[in-house]
């Protein structure tokens, strides 16, 4: 194996490698579907995260790898790393996650879901009944969509489209039994599910099997008048990068349609076939798609196991899942129809899932049928399938509101999506733009001008996620209702800079990447330093999904050494190593995984002026979040607000069921310490939410009762 160091191993780290940290990360989310902590189908789906994610990390990280290698490029990475040896590892460490993750869903999860009735069988397993059943399923569903692809002379080996799901077949004409075999590929259209459910009237149980081996059994009825000497499952997976120059292209829009077309026809990066595959056939299929045995990743069970995701939903089986749970709405903000007064007459910060995103919506709708309001800007970065967001938006441009919508289209595995939303929203009226030429719009804005008398007045939203409705429900993150005039004004002049030509924009209470996030963090994490250096406390708590920014890890460096705590919170990829001796003693990193994914991010000052001490917002802390992106952080000035922010925060520092230390040594260690009580932040914060609902229900009772007229005025 090539030396993936390039300098001297007795020189301390200072940096962990991006890619490695990320698989990590992956690790821990695959520790979690071997974790008894959870319900056995919500394991199924931290599974299937698994295969997501490392779908993900090939079609990006280590195609990028790939390329600068094929490039002859040799210069290392922060971490000391080169490209070549990089790789090699990567791909052996990836290996290694994909076959621990198969070993998960063959000796735990599959035997654990068969004995709670759950059960995955083979088609030679099957009852007599089951296989009538399924074979019948097979004629009426299955056979008439799919199309063998013939291999020959005539036919070459055809168009394989990225992450989709094929069988390689291997054949013998009947009449010509000593000629070679035939070659043929069936590919399985998407349209078709993956776990077939065997329906069976009577039965306990619920029995389920994986298309590929449906297909893969049956695959005979494809060719009559031939035998089939063998079929294997097998799925390529192709470098995703979008290649779009927005200086050389005259319509973004319809560049990112082409560029999206050849995506699924990317250069292969990874093959995944049955572990089973005739030597003979793996070798002709690498010389087809042109990769090398080093990038086979070879499978013990069904191919692609993110088609787990919808057992949860195929399984009517409450005791196997999360306990049901209801977002609150706060009494203030639980009335669409007096939703701008309310906000009118003070600030509303709501923490999801905890919070329900119910009232963005219910404003968004609120917005589009209010005959006072005059215009609405919104930025869409993701958002979900059949979203009210857009809909909203849609209705009020029917209603003669001026709205304009600011769409990324290079949102990663969203473009196809976002480039339909923005068609549909063009044809009934919306104003859709792409923001700024070689920026990414990763904010998350919203405003409203509202006429109110004589004068127009504004409202926003300004959150740390997307505006989807779907994804909030499992994914933390804060929103933050306001008219305050400083805020408003901000977010006016952010929508000019993004649809007009402003090119160094000034904001009074934002900070906004590119312009001047990036500095004023610096500057901040600075300040706590002198103030150490005073001897004053000094402490710097952060919450981010990554952290790689270099000149962030340096400033953090140098604040630990003057003394001060950091103490931080990263999800994924981290590269800054704790712990290490007169260079960051002081700081410490924690991730939590758990029932939600958590998305928001904080970033707090303990010696900045009060109203400036605690921001929220949009930003990793990484280089282009900080360059390029746009991106917005706001503060948190209201005492109560932050101080739920910040005992939020303590908390992850209290878990000791679900959080984890990361060492010097770049491992993570769970954080449990005996003889303490055990405490689960998102747990603890689920019973908070339950707690303040039945609180203001009954409050609303005991006041209808008396015939006190209801107070909405009380929010979060």
């Amino acid at each position: 194996m090539a030396d993936r160091k390039t300098q001297s191993p007795e020189v301390p780290a200072r940096f962990f490698n991006r890619e490695l940290s990320w698989l990590a990360f992956n690790e821990r989310v695959l520790d979690q579907a071997f974790s008894e902590h959870y319900p056995l189908l919500e394991r199924t789906r931290f599974l299937s995260f698994v295969s997501s994610n490392l779908d993900q990390f090939y079609e990006i990280r280590v195609a990028g790898l790939m390329q600068k290698v094929d490039a002859g490029i040799t210069r290392p990475s922060l971490d000391g790393s080169a490209p070549q040896g990089l790789l090699e590892e990567v791909r052996q460490r990836a290996k290694s996650m994909s076959q621990r993750e198969y070993a998960c869903w063959r000796e735990s999860l599959q035997p654990s879901l068969a004995k709670n009735g759950v059960v995955f069988k083979s088609i030679e397993q099957l009852s007599k009944s089951e296989f009538t059943w399924l074979r019948a399923y097979f004629r009426r569903e299955v056979f008439p969509v799919l199309t063998p692809l013939a291999i020959d002379p005539t036919h070459p080996f055809p168009l394989i489209l990225n992450k989709s799901l094929n069988l390689f077949v291997s054949l013998r004409n009947l009449r010509r039994k000593k000629a070679p075999p035939l070659r043929a590929v069936v590919q399985v259209p998407r349209i078709l599910p993956r776990l077939v459910k065997i329906e069976q009237e009577g039965s306990k149980a619920e029995v389920f099997v994986f298309l590929s081996e449906v297909v893969r059994y049956f695959v005979s009825d494809l060719f009559p008048g031939h035998e089939v000497l063998g079929a294997w499952a097998f799925r390529i997976t192709r470098n995703s990068h979008l290649y779009v120059d927005e200086e050389e292209v005259e319509n973004l829009m319809l560049s990112i349609e082409e560029e999206l077309h050849n995506r699924r026809k990317g250069a292969a990066v990874r093959l995944e076939i049955d572990e089973q595959v005739d030597p003979e056939v793996l070798n002709y299929l690498l010389k087809s798609i042109q990769l090398a045995e080093g990038d086979v990743v070879r499978i013990n069970g069904p191919i692609n196991l993110f088609r787990l995701m919808s057992l949860p939903d195929l399984v009517d089986r409450p005791d196997l899942k999360f306990s049901p749970f209801e977002a609150r709405v706060p009494n203030a903000l639980s009335m669409s129809g007096k939703l701008f007064k309310e906000i009118a007459k003070k600030d509303y910060l709501l923490h999801h899932p905890y919070d329900s995103f119910t009232p963005m919506v219910d404003l968004l709708r609120a917005a589009a049928v209010d005959p006072e309001v005059f215009a609405i800007k919104l930025t869409i970065y993701r958002t979900s399938g059949d979203s009210p967001v857009i809909k909203a938006l849609m209705d009020a441009a029917e209603n003669g509101k001026q709205v304009t919508a600011m769409v990324e289209l290079k949102a990663r595995f969203d473009e196809e999506a976002n480039v339909t939303w923005s068609r549909k929203m063009e044809e009934v009226g919306v104003h859709v733009v792409y923001g700024l030429s070689g920026l990414k719009t990763h904010c998350k804005c919203c405003l409203i001008v509202r006429r109110e008398g004589s004068k127009l007045k504004r409202y926003a939203h300004l959150g740390t996620g997307n505006y989807n409705p779907s994804t909030a429900k499992s994914y933390t993150d804060y929103s933050l209702f306001t008219s305050d005039v400083a805020f408003t004004a901000d977010l006016a002049n952010l929508f000019n800079t993004l649809t007009g030509y402003t090119r160094k924009p000034t904001f009074k209470k934002i900070l906004v990447a590119p312009f001047n996030l990036h500095a004023e963090m610096m500057r901040l994490i600075e300040q706590e330093a002198v103030a150490a250096k005073k001897g004053k406390f000094a402490r710097i708590l952060i919450k981010v999904n990554s952290l790689v920014d270099p000149e962030a890890i340096h400033a953090m460096y140098a604040a630990s050494k003057a003394g001060v705590k950091v103490d931080l919170v990263v999800r994924g990829i981290c590269g800054l190593v704790p712990g290490v001796k007169g260079l960051s003693e002081n700081i410490t990193v924690r991730s939590l995984l758990g029932r939600f994914l958590e998305h928001s991010r904080v970033y707090h000052f303990h010696n900045a002026p009060a109203g400036k001490r605690t921001y929220l917002g949009s930003a990793d802390w990484m280089p282009r979040n900080f360059f390029r992106r746009v991106e917005v952080v706001f503060p948190v000035e209201g005492k109560d607000m932050e101080q739920e922010v910040l005992e939020t925060m303590e908390g992850f520092f209290r878990d000791n069921e679900f959080a984890t230390e990361l060492r010097t040594r770049g491992n993570y260690v769970s954080a449990v310490k005996r003889g303490r009580k055990a405490f689960a932040l998102q747990d603890s914060l689920v019973e908070k939410s339950i707690e303040a609902t039945n609180l203001e229900v009954e409050t609303l009772r005991l006041r209808r009762a008396s015939g006190k007229p209801e107070d909405q005025s009380k929010g979060n």
